[in-house]
């Protein structure tokens, strides 16, 4: 098994990664609006076969 030392940051290194960070992370992403995030639209158009009655069917279904 290896042994790693840590090598201990230098002030100097260390405002430099706080630097870098801060151009990285200083602000938050643009925002977006629920209205942006959701489509609506009809998953399927209107089937007026579908929604007849038929009295026949739960024969067709389980016994056919």
């Amino acid at each position: 098994m290896t042994h790693r030392t840590h090598t201990h940051d230098t002030p100097r290194d260390a405002a430099d990664a706080a630097v870098t960070r801060r151009q990285r992370f200083g602000r938050l992403p643009e925002r977006i609006r629920p209205e942006d995030t959701v489509e609506t639209r009809p998953a399927t158009r209107p089937d007026p076969a579908r929604d007849t009655y038929n009295a026949d069917e739960w024969l067709i279904r389980y016994c056919g």
